[in-house]
């Protein structure tokens, strides 16, 4: 028990060792700092901050590029906006005056059909009476001519009935008088 007891205590409690060093003083750390330092003099050496910076302007240079490109494509875009707005513009202008137009023209058509309705009713009742004074007028004539028949076959029935030969002859010898 007691060895067991010995071997819990070492297992508690870590050993310390002392660390290897090259030349009394240089231990890990400080050979990672040298080799560090080292790669950094190559660096330096052959200039590559130099060339990270050049990589870096030509890649803003690029950037600023695209940026300008995109600005001019912005501005195109506005630019053709504004230009196709106009045309909307100008379309809905034309449109309200092609409208106006037509309300203007479809008036006047009414009013002309108006005009020409009005003289058409007035040429057709001038038409009519026209007609209906002729029919008058033949009417009369027709009366008249059948008067006349009338009173002359009348007159005739009359004279043949009151005037024989003898009549006659007396009459005549009267307007020979006369005349004589």
């Amino acid at each position: 028990m007691a060895e067991e007891a010995k071997t819990i205590e070492h297992v508690g409690a870590p050993e310390h060792h002392p660390e290897p060093a090259n030349f009394g003083f240089m231990g890990a750390p400080q050979w990672i700092a040298l080799a560090m330092l080292a790669v950094f003099a190559v660096m330096l050496w052959k200039r590559v901050p130099a060339l990270i910076g050049q990589a870096l302007d030509q890649k803003i240079a690029g950037i600023r590029a695209e940026l300008d490109e995109a600005e001019q494509l912005r501005k195109d875009a506005e630019a053709l906006k504004a230009e196709y707005e106009a045309k909307a513009a100008a379309a809905d202008a034309e449109r309200a005056t092609m409208i106006e137009r037509a309300r203007h023209e479809a008036d006047a058509i009414v009013a002309q059909a108006e005009a020409d309705t009005a003289a058409l009713i007035e040429r057709r009742t001038r038409m009519a009476e026209d007609k209906i004074a002729a029919a008058e007028r033949h009417a009369l004539d027709e009366v008249r001519a059948r008067a006349a028949s009338a009173a002359a076959a009348a007159a005739a029935r009359l004279i043949a009935e009151r005037h024989g030969p003898e009549a006659d002859k007396a009459m005549v010898d009267r307007a020979i008088e006369k005349l004589a």
